[in-house]
């Protein structure tokens, strides 16, 4: 049983430094997890941290999905050799979509989520009791390698409903967790007070500077030991913005403090691994919690690519930083075998990945309109999650009366990105929070506007932000009523696609004799989805700093394979890449 006190952690009586590292099992694919986790294990890691994303597992109300990954996941650690900390939500943040609350729930709780609001905790415990059980029968206690679960996270940047936190936490305990259960929080007063609860293990999330973070949480908690929940050894990239990384050797040094400070540690991340379809998250810069000097909106949503200059990156490969985490971790272990323990006493091999496919280009020779469902009537625009989707493109037509002289059009409360038409002609692209041409129209003509969506914001007061026409489509000061709307639902298997030679969809075919990884570029692309072989790789955007995306194996097959490709800006690709190596 693992236990705790103010001088570290003991498993079953014996000492024990916990060195974890983070990795999204819905961030790779099942087959890559073993790859992956044995190579967490060769860095001298002990234990593997993962999050658990809500709405990537009941996507729609009572509709749960993929609930055996989890469960599967925990196993193969434990098969390599790794104890687990859990972290359930009910929001993750993660740089995921909506921080892993469904879209469906916030856009009917609004500002109550993530409190003790009655609707929302219903919704909230429904699927913590048909997620825990695979969690609970796992933990180490019960046999299993589950050391700890996480109640909430990082609530001290958010909220103060002690309340809300207290039902959590008896929720878990009630449902059988028997490990300890603690809280994860920035190293700042207000939000180690905000966030923490008595008689629950606290930790803290920094990136630099462990002995002023780890004193921090001593002054709080003094009877708790120092742990960093989140060592960020490297970032999360937006579009539009150069790729973040940081000096390996830096990194290191950070991470001997830590270990010299008597610290336990998490690397968030150890392997980011990939934002597949939408999972991608968004920030929103609002004053005073981030700047906005350096972007043309305040709207900042996170790439595909969730590589986080990460000790392994986004394919799995061994960069600097994990060869100099390598040996901070041996030396550690070398100096105090007593508490680098592990599961086992394997010693493991070196890291093995598949082949890097030899780079080809794949014409695109079929076009196909986007299937859209059917056509229905609305007094004013509808969001997407009153239409029944999370994410999706969606056409919104008005008649403009007629009579009238051209006139001011304004689109109020945009959310995310959107093609405009006056009567078929393209006319101009518009995007949340940046300021374009003035748009006009004269009266007696049909507007379109094809909306799609980014992610929506994953932390602080903009989470839960609704996707579509938000708002409302104004001539001059005079409201559009009367929307005619139809949606492609990009979470929804694709339907049969009526391919010729006109549509934004376009299809290509290329033949393997053996698969392997590979990196997808959209030569001529502005931005789109790409799918391959009917799975939503994600999204693609030439504003950078990602111009490939990650293809791994697992998603090929030989002999023939297909690429989708949905182009949504003003540009008409007509191939896609394959490539060697990624671009960022």
């Amino acid at each position: 049983m693992l236990t705790y006190d103010s001088t570290g952690f003991r498993l079953d009586g014996g000492p024990l430094r916990i060195l974890s590292g983070a990795m999204h099992y819905f961030r790779t694919r099942p087959e890559q997890w073993p790859a992956r986790l044995a190579a967490l294990r060769a860095m001298g890691l002990n234990t593997v941290e993962t999050y658990v994303p809500w709405n990537l597992h009941e996507p729609r109300p009572g509709a749960y999905t993929r609930l055996d990954e989890l469960p599967a996941f925990l196993d193969e650690a434990a098969r390599q050799g790794l104890w687990a900390i859990v972290r359930p939500g009910p929001y993750i943040c993660a740089e995921w979509d909506n921080g892993g609350l469904p879209g469906w729930l916030t856009a009917r709780v609004g500002r109550r989520a993530r409190t003790s609001d009655e609707v929302y905790l219903a919704a909230v415990d429904s699927f913590l009791d048909v997620l825990m059980p695979s969690v609970v029968e796992r933990q180490t206690t019960r046999g299993g390698n589950v050391l700890m679960v996480q109640v909430e996270n990082e609530y001290g940047s958010y909220g103060s409903d002690r309340a809300y936190l207290r039902h959590l936490a008896d929720g878990l305990v009630r449902r059988g967790v028997t490990v300890p259960l603690f809280t994860s929080d920035g190293p700042e007063d207000h939000m180690l007070t905000g966030g923490t609860l008595p008689g629950v293990l606290a930790t803290v999330n920094f990136g630099s500077e462990p002995e002023a973070a780890f004193e921090t949480l001593r002054r709080h908690r003094p009877q708790d030991p120092p742990f960093c929940m989140e060592y960020w050894n490297g970032w999360f990239d937006h579009w539009g913005r150069p790729h973040h990384s940081r000096d390996a050797a830096d990194a290191a040094d950070t991470l001997r403090r830590m270990l010299a400070a008597g610290g336990s540690v998490n690397l968030y991340m150890a392997h980011g691994g990939t934002n597949f379809g939408t999972g991608a998250g968004a920030n929103h810069a609002d004053p005073p919690f981030n700047s906005t000097d350096w972007t043309e909106s305040p709207y900042q949503p996170v790439t595909t690519s969730y590589d986080y200059d990460a000790p392994l990156d986004e394919r799995g490969g061994v960069t600097e930083k994990y060869e100099l985490f390598r040996a901070v971790l041996a030396e550690f272990a070398a100096a105090h075998p007593e508490q680098a323990r592990y599961l086992d006493d394997r010693v493991p091999g070196p890291v093995e990945l598949p082949p890097v496919l030899a780079a080809r280009s794949v014409e695109l020779t079929d076009s196909a309109p986007i299937p859209f469902g059917a056509e229905s009537v609305h007094p004013v625009p509808p969001a997407f999650e009153e239409l029944g989707i999370e994410h999706g493109v969606v056409r919104y037509v008005f008649d403009v009366p007629a009579d009238r002289p051209e006139l001011p059009l304004t689109v109020e409360g945009l959310h995310d990105r959107a093609a405009v038409r006056v009567d078929g002609k393209r006319v101009a692209e518009l995007a949340r929070g940046v300021a374009g041409e003035p748009l006009t129209a004269p009266g007696g003509v049909t507007l379109e506007l094809l909306v799609d969506s980014l992610g929506r914001v994953n932390y602080g007061p903009g989470t839960g932000d609704r996707k579509g026409i938000t708002g409302g489509v104004r001539h001059e000061r005079q409201y559009l009523h009367g929307c005619r709307v139809a949606a492609f639902d990009l979470l929804a298997p694709l339907p049969p696609l009526q391919f010729g030679t006109e549509g934004p969809l376009a299809r290509g075919e290329f033949t393997l004799d053996a698969t392997g990884d590979t990196f997808l570029a959209v030569p001529g692309g502005r931005r789109g989805y790409l799918w391959v072989n009917g799975f939503l790789l994600g999204r693609y955007d030439d504003r950078g700093p990602q111009t490939t995306l990650f293809c791994p194996q697992p998603l090929l097959r030989t002999g023939s394979n297909e690429l989708l490709l949905l182009e949504l800006g003003d540009a008409a690709p007509r191939s896609v890449e394959l490539r060697d190596r990624p671009e960022l």
